[in-house]
């Protein structure tokens, strides 16, 4: 696969890909990738340990697709490949003969034409009334889990700033760091250089001052290792090369090449892109989205085009680097088969060395105006279907003091199956075919959202449903079933959050960022589990304004 401006020629692109095959085809891959393949490959399934979803599929590729008892069984066939049997089968399969070619572009054009008789989704006659589950499963669910304290990592300031967590997990023989630096690009980009935290980004693929990009490769294969630089950077390695790998990733985030020539092409690359990117429905859409909630001149409304590209320099990377990539806004979270004292003395002697300069920047935006009722239409002639937000401004950040309540409140209007907004919406009268809510938090700002997917001679009737349902929740209690339900969903899901190494740092990153205490999921966790049906009721009566919910569609025009 690969990817070209609109209206660019793809005849080169297409030969040089044809040509790369043939080359692998007639001549084999170097000895060196195979290697480094078959440790990668062994690796990735002692890495599969590291979480529950991982471990199942290592377990189900083994005996279903590999037809052997065990992933130890698939380690030894990875260890008995052989340059000549990977050759063999390039030149045999590698067949430009056996080629299917497809070039995708925007169509520009109507909506397609779907042949045959189109006639309304069928469904089956709704119930017309509650459905008693057997005994045995309504005390099931009504047993609603009690909240139990969730583990915390050891915690960490290093001199330079940088907050450090540990937490060990000895379930395999590997190490995951994860870290990100608090930023926020509408907020650090200087104005007219929209573009350039991007491209920034983009530029740690080049390796660092001592490594370039193919010898950084190089040498994370040797290690069996993954590291990657940035505004977020990581790597995963076994427990034995932890302290080698560190060492590339440090050099990478501490002192990026930002080589000249890479600069100047990924610019060129970014500003065709960026160029065709504008154009786009699904731009254009959540652009519709972010004006709809936002008051003009908000930083968030702030935009990247080809001209903010084409005016930045290596000169303006490098100052943007310097400003944005600082120990005093770095969280460093190291999760595996090490201690706590260990993880901080390798961290210390890798990044202590990092100082920050100048004051440290602002990367929360502030509190804004609540939005007000609005409606656009973003035309896209390649869709048959209108995709729907209903979107509104909460007047407060993460410290809303009903914050749980809402997120109770949300479970029993527009997540899952059996949720209102699903039953009235899609079971009851088939207006949608999906269907949802949300209520999404930063440090100064909330939001609340509701989607659908409809015909567009349903969009109106959807939109006039959606917003009763939500009315309905301000003027009267859930049921208890509902409640009881909502509850359970929510408590189950909190353990299952933490069911792998990304997913318990990327709570506490996100944590981190919010500002909040890494105990915040006990204490979610017993307010949700103590929250009555008044509560839920009364948030959604404080907080949600459903007359005043922008509306914005994106396909054919409604009818």
């Amino acid at each position: 696969m690969a990817a070209f401006p609109k209206g660019q020629d793809p005849t080169a692109l297409l030969n040089e890909v044809r040509s790369i095959l043939e080359t692998i085809r007639q001549k084999g891959v170097p000895a060196d990738l195979v290697d480094a393949a078959k440790r990668k490959e062994i690796a990735a399934l002692e890495f599969n340990a590291n979480g529950i979803t991982d471990l199942t599929q290592s377990w189900a590729d083994a005996l279903a697709y590999s037809g052997v008892d065990s992933p130890a069984d698939l380690v030894k066939a990875y260890r008995a490949v052989t340059l000549e049997q990977v050759n063999a089968l390039a030149a045999r399969i590698l067949d430009p003969a056996h080629t299917i070619t497809g070039i995708l572009t925007p169509s520009g054009g109507k909506s397609p034409s779907i042949g045959g008789n189109k006639g309304p989704e069928s469904l089956l006659p709704p119930p017309s009334k509650d459905i008693a589950l057997p005994e045995w499963a309504a005390t099931a669910l009504a047993d609603l889990p009690k909240p139990e304290p969730l583990s915390q990592p050891a915690r960490y300031t290093l001199k330079n700033g940088i907050t450090l967590l540990v937490q060990p997990e000895h379930v395999s023989h590997t190490i995951r760091l994860y870290g990100s630096i608090r930023h926020n690009n509408d907020l650090q980009q200087p104005k007219g250089k929209e573009g350039v935290a991007g491209l920034t980004s983009d530029l740690f693929l080049f390796g660092s001052t001592s490594h370039d990009r193919l010898a950084f490769a190089a040498a994370l294969d040797a290690l069996a290792s993954d590291a990657n630089g940035g505004i977020s950077f990581s790597l995963s390695t076994l427990s034995s090369n932890f302290d080698k790998t560190l060492s590339l990733l440090a050099e990478n985030e501490l002192h990026p090449a930002f080589p000249a020539q890479a600069f100047s092409v990924l610019k060129q690359q970014a500003i065709a892109s960026q160029g065709g990117l504008l154009q786009s429905p699904g731009y254009r859409f959540q652009r519709a989205v972010t004006k709809a909630l936002n008051q003009p001149g908000d930083p968030s409304l702030r935009e990247t085009t080809p001209q903010t590209l084409s005016s930045i320099s290596l000169a303006d990377v490098q100052s943007f680097y310097k400003a944005a990539y600082r120990p005093d806004l770095t969280t460093i979270v190291v999760i595996g088969d090490i201690t706590p004292e260990k993880a901080k003395a390798s961290i210390e002697a890798a990044f202590g060395d990092w100082k920050a300069t100048g004051p440290k920047p602002v990367v929360d935006l502030p509190a804004r105006p609540l939005s007000k009722a609005s409606k656009a239409v973003i035309d896209d002639p390649g869709r048959v279907q209108d995709t729907v937000y209903l979107a509104q401004t909460i007047a407060s950040g993460i410290d809303n003091p009903d914050r749980y309540a809402l997120e109770v409140g949300n479970e029993v209007l527009g997540v899952g199956f059996s949720s209102r907004l699903m039953q009235d919406l899609r079971v009851r009268t088939g207006m949608v075919y999906s269907t949802g809510s949300d209520v999404a938090w930063s440090a100064n700002r909330g939001a609340f959202l509701i989607s659908y997917g409809s015909d567009p001679d349903k969009t109106g009737k959807a939109h006039d449903a959606a917003l009763h349902d939500v009315t309905a929740m301000q003027t009267a209690p859930a049921s208890e079933n509902e409640l009881t339900n909502a509850k359970a969903a929510i408590l189950r899901a909190i353990p299952m959050e933490r069911a792998s190494f990304g997913g318990i740092a990327g709570q506490y990153l996100s944590l981190i960022d919010l500002g909040l205490p890494l105990t915040e999921p006990d204490q979610r966790a017993q307010a949700v589990y103590s929250m009555s049906a008044k509560q839920v009721q009364d948030a959604f009566h404080h907080w949600l304004r459903p007359s005043e919910m922008a509306q914005i569609i994106r396909g054919p025009a409604s009818k």
